[in-house]
């Protein structure tokens, strides 16, 4: 293993416990600003694996790219699908603007 592989694989498991550190502390008040965040940085990951599967770098790395574009993806529209149904949850129906006063 090289030095640069093993530095890289370093920063990895840094990022992944600082990540699961910072994920297991936020309140349930804050996910859905939350989950916006995530979204956009899941958007930047879309971009270099897209990036990372069309550069020309071998095989493997292409292999990997597309993988990383399909997981990026699921993702990205996951999330957007998510934050929709917990904001749907906030939103005033019909049938309860007038109920108080209406006989």
């Amino acid at each position: 293993m090289s030095a640069i592989t093993a530095i890289q694989l370093f920063v990895f498991l840094l990022a992944g416990f600082v990540g699961f550190q910072t994920i297991s502390r936020i309140p349930p008040l804050l996910h859905t600003p939350l989950m916006a965040a995530t979204n956009a940085i899941s958007g930047i990951s879309l971009v270099a694996s897209l990036v990372l599967a069309g550069g020309h770098h071998g095989t493997f790395a292409t292999v990997l790219g597309t993988i990383a574009v399909a997981c990026a993806t699921t993702n990205i529209v996951g999330g957007f699908l998510i934050t929709d149904r917990m904001l749907a949850m906030f939103r005033k129906t019909e049938n309860t603007k007038n109920t108080a006063g209406s006989k």
